[in-house]
């Protein structure tokens, strides 16, 4: 009987020596994401994609790191600056983080007839960890209103 009172006592030392795991600050990776994009740095963005990244915008499904560069953040971020979301979900846990909520965004003219405007809607950004630790965006999804001149 003694000895497995030992091995619970040991038991019990272990496992509280061990530390749990810290969950990611998903605002701080959002944080960062969105200063990428605001810099107009286009490498900086798709270095926090998963290479099976999904983007998602009404009937637009893009799948994949390189699909994703190229045909969201590439074909759009020099037409898209002062990136700003309002969160109103988040969660985390030790290995997918979230948050979900409103955006705006200044959509710049693409030709000298056109006006600047601003940009509306919902979004979702999914994190999840990889293997070797590190935070990556696993899911993005935009749902924007029409388009409306800036003032």
């Amino acid at each position: 009987m003694k000895r497995y009172l030992y091995i619970l006592f040991f038991a019990a030392v272990f496992t509280s020596c061990s530390q749990p795991e810290e969950a990611v600050n998903v605002q701080s990776l959002n944080q960062e994401f969105i200063g990428a994009w605001n810099s107009n740095d286009p490498e900086k963005v798709i270095s926090y994609f998963a290479d099976d990244v999904q983007f998602i915008q009404g009937e637009t499904h893009f799948t994949g790191k390189t699909e994703v560069a190229n045909k969201w953040v590439k074909d759009t971020y020099s037409t898209i600056t002062d990136l700003k979301t309002n969160v109103v979900s988040s969660g985390v846990d030790e290995a997918m983080a979230y948050e979900a909520g409103t955006f705006s965004v200044d959509v710049l003219p693409t030709g000298q007839d056109q006006l600047r405007g601003i940009g509306e809607g919902n979004f979702i950004l999914l994190w999840k960890k990889t293997d070797e630790g590190e935070w990556k965006l696993s899911y993005a999804q935009l749902e924007g209103l029409p388009v409306q001149v800036k003032n």
